[in-house]
């Protein structure tokens, strides 16, 4: 079979190579991918920057966010049928399982030996097939055939939102308005939640107020800025009292302004990552006194776990009925898995480039 594999460590190595077609075991499903998503995980892998290919293997087989259809359910598997719709969860326990591990949380493990499907010592889901077991595949309603390829992305900023919930969970809290740093994927399907509960929500990208992003998003009632016209701190200034940030651009400035930036018992909830190691002046005495003296709460969330991926499909089902097509609209490319460098080959209009695998 095709698969999209990369040689960890290695600068451009991205190629499709042919591997055999695995074999469901006893207790296994075999699923036949339909697409997968890329996103910036997917860059840095084919940069070299990070991934760790599986013991024994010279390569690594990338690809996490998944869409497939039940091809073979193996002997014992009683859950899953033939031409059922699937998502592949990612990470996988630690193997001396740690307490989260142990308790079906290993996107809270406690050390750095997880594993992540396409990711960190396993294999990915950018092939023609691949094997799983079946608590780690996700049932999908057919009604959402065109958009549960977003469920993987989804996952994780339902986790972190849920997340600051409960933090706030430490006083009466009655949110209004949350801002989203950031008009990527991760961003817009941060406000479209925020929006699906009922807040008012504004974000921000590099991009005109003629892209894609700003459409999607004021297509739902998000007020979009261009921050190249519009500063943050302007930003702040014009929506009103920021109860809550989501920070979804990786730029660890913005991740401080945002604190300074969200309203007395505010909470800034950080997803993007900061591999550059860029250093900013920062007044620290100050970010120290707007905290403890404005009640204000920073936490930062990474992966996801099942939980997450089942309340991603009422969300996604929520979403879909409130803007009907809004998500289609995310993909703003296609490409085969034969052409799948193409796809990592990045637009400045682009917001999700879908991998067709299969039909």
């Amino acid at each position: 079979m095709k698969a999209a594999a990369i040689t960890p460590g290695k600068k451009d190595s991205l190629r499709v190579i042919d591997v055999d077609r695995p074999r469901p075991g006893a207790g296994e499903v075999l699923v036949r991918m339909l697409e997968a998503g890329v996103c910036g995980t997917d860059e840095e892998l084919n940069l070299g920057i990070i991934g760790e290919a599986p013991a024994g293997s010279d390569y690594l087989i990338i690809g996490h966010e998944n869409l497939g259809v039940v091809e073979e359910a193996g002997k014992d598997v009683r859950a899953f049928r033939k031409g059922d719709l699937v998502v592949a969860t990612v990470r996988r326990s630690c193997p001396g399982m740690c307490f989260a591990c142990r308790t079906g949380q290993p996107d809270m493990c406690d050390s750095d030996d997880y594993l992540e499907r396409g990711i960190k010592g396993m294999h990915g889901y950018m092939a023609e097939y691949y094997t799983e077991r079946p608590e780690n595949l996700i049932p999908v309603p057919q009604s959402l055939r065109k958009v549960a390829v977003l469920l993987e992305p989804l996952s994780i900023v339902e986790k972190g939102i849920e997340q600051a919930f409960k933090i706030q969970e430490r006083m009466i809290w009655r949110p209004r308005r949350a801002l989203v740093a950031g008009a990527g994927p991760i961003g817009l399907l941060a406000a479209l939640i925020l929006r699906d509960v009922g807040l008012e929500v504004s974000t921000f990208a590099t991009r005109s107020r003629e892209s894609l992003k700003a459409r999607i998003a004021e297509a739902a009632g998000i007020e979009y800025f261009n921050v190249k016209e519009t500063p943050i701190e302007q930003i702040a200034e014009l929506q009103g009292p920021l109860d809550m940030i989501v920070e979804a651009t990786g730029s660890s400035e913005i991740a401080f302004k945002a604190i300074g930036l969200t309203d007395s018992n505010g909470i800034v909830c950080l997803t993007g990552l900061s591999p550059e190691q860029r250093t900013h002046s920062v007044c620290t005495d100050c970010v120290n006194q707007d905290l403890v003296m404005h009640n204000k709460a920073v936490f930062g969330t990474v992966s996801s776990n099942r939980v997450h991926f089942e309340r991603g499909i009422d969300r996604l089902t929520s979403i879909e009925r409130r803007w009907p097509g809004l998500l289609e609209r995310m993909f703003s490319r296609r490409v085969r898995l034969e052409n799948v460098k193409e796809g990592l080959k990045g637009d400045k209009e682009d917001v999700k480039v879908l991998v067709e695998i299969g039909a």
